[in-house]
């Protein structure tokens, strides 16, 4: 099949640092390529890949300090995609919803995969307007805030087997916390647990600017008087192997609807076990018991570390590679793509923005 993925651009593809959507597209993309499909990607120019590239950023907008507001550069690109839609049988959309306008006369050949929470107001009208939409969850939960909208599938995340090594002895002894520092991913409470059983906490986490004051004035503060606990910062993928392979256990104390957690599948790699609030995904990603355990509460998570002996770390790895690698991330979403109304049943139709100059190539 001919494939075009369309990216968000905050991110290279894969990222340097955080950034959930982009590592997921990116390992889409190379996994459909190995497959045998043509794919183009649509993402910043500093992306990594073996499809063909479609720049549609210098680098990523993040790491660009003359760019403050990233839509315009979004919708260029849509302009752009719609430009060179009659090449692919296929388009699967990662940028939540500006495209939906735009994509009404050929979307019966689209599919489009939602990364975030469903759950704010401001959402439902938007997606009660656009019915007829494919649209691809990440988890089953995500899906229960929305109005009756076009589901065509639920995809869960997928890594590739050997991007995180499996560790059989960790070496560190420590909990780990992986993410981002704000309210809804629980960095107190996982501090906390730290507290409450005295093992060490190993905190690396990106501080966005929204959440600045929090950092500055719970978090910090937190760090600072609890003498186990250590904030590593921001890190990358050349970090994380040791680091989660490393821990006793992943802690996941996050307090909202988390749409999948990226984080627990990584640490299921490795296998290292989850300590999970049951809120959002959690339940469809861990498997109580085996890997990792689901809570409820402070008391019971502090509970949970003291069972972690229970765990064996080679069925941790075991469930991640029956669940959760990219080959059948890749195999869903082919299967979705197939189903699709407008795929192979009719040419597309064509439009060209600025003429002859929308005809050419990619790069």
């Amino acid at each position: 099949m001919k494939i075009a993925q369309i990216a968000p651009l905050a991110e290279s593809c894969p990222p340097r640092l955080y950034g959930g959507t982009e590592r997921i597209v990116s390992y889409l993309t190379e996994e459909l390529v190995r497959q045998g499909h043509e794919v183009a990607l649509f993402a910043s120019g500093d992306s990594r890949t073996s499809a063909e590239l479609v720049k549609c950023s210098d680098i990523a907008l993040r790491l660009n300090p003359a760019v403050r507001d990233h839509v315009p550069y979004h919708v260029a690109m849509l302009d752009r995609v719609r430009a060179l839609a009659d090449r692919f049988d296929v388009l699967h959309f990662h940028i939540d919803m500006l495209h939906f306008p735009l994509i009404r006369d050929f979307a019966d050949r689209t599919v489009t995969t939602l990364h975030g929470r469903l759950d704010l107001p401001d959402l439902k009208p938007f997606y009660a307007a656009f019915p007829d939409i494919p649209l691809v969850s990440i988890s089953e939960d995500q899906r229960k805030p929305m109005p009756p909208v076009n589901w065509v599938g639920t995809v869960h995340h997928g890594l590739p087997r050997d991007l995180l090594p499996f560790k059989a002895r960790p070496e560190g002894g420590y909990l780990a916390f992986l993410g981002r520092i704000s309210p809804e991913k629980g960095p107190d409470l996982a501090i906390e647990i730290a507290a409450r059983t005295g093992l060490p906490l190993k905190m690396a986490a990106k501080v966005d600017k929204v959440d600045e004051a929090y950092w500055r004035e719970k978090i910090e503060p937190m760090v600072a008087a609890t003498p186990n606990v250590s904030y590593i910062g921001e890190i990358g993928d050349a970090e994380k192997a040791e680091f989660l392979g490393n821990a006793a256990a992943l802690l996941f104390p996050i307090d909202w609807p988390e749409p999948f957690g990226l984080v627990m599948i990584e640490a299921m790699a490795c296998g290292t076990p989850v300590i999970a609030m049951r809120r959002g995904s959690v339940p469809e990603v861990i498997e109580h018991g085996v890997s990792g355990f689901i809570v409820n509460s402070l008391d019971e998570a502090v509970a949970a570390v003291g069972r972690l002996g229970d765990i064996h770390r080679s069925a941790v790895r075991a469930a991640f590679e029956r669940r959760f690698t990219v080959e059948r991330m890749a195999e869903d979403y082919v299967k979705i793509y197939r189903s699709l109304p407008g795929v192979g049943t009719h040419p597309p139709r064509l439009y060209i923005a600025g003429g002859e100059a929308g005809r050419q190539a990619f790069a």
